[in-house]
């Protein structure tokens, strides 16, 4: 017997019961993410000491796929990320203010941070007594300059930087794209329209990609730890120790004294919040990569929307204290060890320079070479000492970027402290990760959007 409309009516106004989770997605991402670290480093230290070359294959494989997948939508996401937050800053009162102060810190960090990385490269030597010698070192493919990097910013043509994966080529073009949509006013509209549409599609593609970064974390750090293992890293102990230290220095405790000082907020609450985008980044080494995560963390610590959709995917592409800080300058210390070239106040100061104002030379992938060359060249050290930490830059990148990350989330929650602007009561209750809070949203949007096509329908009684 069918049932009547009434009764079907009664049937379609009942909330569509939510989708069953599976036992893994029940399991916290963190922890997931931490279960992917201990198993990635146990395969990797029984595929080294036991000599699996099948499993190290499999590791390489399963991290590199993961890698590739995250690079697939960099291009794309940078252009629409940057295009759509330049024009989201005509929603925000003193944009230019807080654009200006934002670039402002960015740069502030960064001086505390080289700061810190040439203090504890005085301190270790990290140079002396490894072993190494200047032929065990050879010039980098890419070396960089201040001219190539200044040329290098203007394409050529719009095609190639897509497909070479040139992102400071394609930040150009989208900045150059946003200001010419403000330009236009209504007229631009619908291309702001579909460029917003674009950048959520490709935001929700790269969610996916992100919920298989337990497996990713599998692939890596079993890689890293089956490809170099620890008698490499016996050689570059104390540097590796000082980028780590350094890194710690400024991620745990130069950011918590900003956080409480000056943006008056609880650094372990930031912590809470932004933890999620920081692990990421540890095990991705890509700050583009991670740049979803990055915004949904800093908009959840109660930093307005419209202001964040500026300030991350900036941040993702030029703020970088562990690549373009705390790096260059432990590895020119290091180098010039090596190739016994003594460094003075000028040099000092160069690098200094160079990593507060050149850090966009590192464009937010695993770029930091570029960064060290740009730097190596302005001092006048050898190219050659590139070579010297090719083979232990996987290991330095993880902490690095964590702590690119970190300070890409900072910066925009000290501005809208500072300039009122930061909601305290979202950023004090900000601790769920945000890739469960995702699927929740997204789940209570399906069964909402359920709901409603039942009740369209229903058949109206006659």
């Amino acid at each position: 017997m069918s049932a009547s409309p009434a009764q079907k009516a009664e049937q379609a106004e009942q909330p569509a019961k939510p989708k069953k989770k599976n036992p893994i997605s029940r399991i916290p991402f963190w922890a997931q993410i931490v279960a992917g670290l201990v198993l990635g480093g146990f395969l990797g230290w029984l595929a080294k000491s036991q000599d699996l070359t099948g499993l190290g294959t499999t590791l390489d494989t399963i991290g590199g796929l993961f890698v590739q997948l995250l690079k697939l939508a960099v291009a794309p996401l940078v252009f629409f990320a940057i295009l759509v937050s330049i024009t989201n800053l005509r929603q925000v009162n003193n944009a230019a203010r807080l654009a200006s102060r934002t670039l402002l810190w960015f740069m502030i960090t960064s001086l505390i941070a080289v700061a810190i990385g040439i203090v504890i490269g005085l301190l270790t030597n990290p140079g002396a007594g490894t072993g190494l010698t200047p032929a065990d070192g050879k010039k980098p493919k890419h070396a960089g300059s201040w001219i190539d990097f200044l040329t290098g910013i203007i394409p050529t043509d719009i095609i190639t930087p897509f497909k070479d994966l040139e992102v400071l080529q394609i930040v150009f073009l989208a900045v150059v794209a946003g200001i010419a949509a403000l330009a236009l006013g209504e007229k631009a509209k619908p291309i702001l329209t579909l460029s917003s549409s674009v950048l959520e599609l490709l935001q929700k593609a790269l969610w996916w990609v992100i919920r298989l970064a337990p497996i990713g974390t599998v692939g890596l750090i079993g890689n890293a730890i089956y490809e170099y293992g620890w008698n490499l890293l016996s050689k570059y102990a104390t540097f590796t120790i000082d980028i780590y230290v350094g890194c710690a220095l400024v991620l745990f405790g130069v950011y918590p004294l900003l956080l409480a000082t000056v943006a008056k907020v609880s650094p372990v609450q930031f912590f809470k919040g932004a933890w999620p985008a920081i692990q990421l980044a540890f095990v991705s080494r890509s700050s583009v990569g991670t740049m979803p995560v990055t915004q949904r963390v800093t908009e959840r610590l109660g930093v307005p929307k419209e202001y964040a959709s500026f300030a991350v995917p900036f941040g993702a592409t030029t703020k970088m204290d562990g690549c373009a800080a705390i790096y260059p300058a432990l590895a020119a210390i290091f180098i010039a060890q090596i190739f016994e070239v003594q460094l003075g106040i000028k040099e000092y100061i160069l690098i200094v320079f160079v990593s507060v104002i050149g850090s966009a030379a590192t464009a937010g992938l695993t770029g930091a070479t570029v960064m060290l060359t740009l730097t190596l060249s302005t001092l006048g050290l050898p190219l050659e000492g590139v070579g010297l930490l090719m083979a232990i830059d996987p290991i330095l990148d993880m902490m690095r970027t964590a702590t690119n990350v970190a300070g890409q989330a900072l910066v925009p929650v000290i501005v809208s402290a500072r300039e009122k602007i930061l909601d305290h009561d979202a950023y004090n209750s900000a601790s769920a990760s945000p890739i469960d809070e995702y699927e929740s949203e997204s789940a209570a949007a399906e069964s909402e959007s359920a709901t409603s096509e039942s009740k369209e329908r229903v058949p109206v009684p006659a």
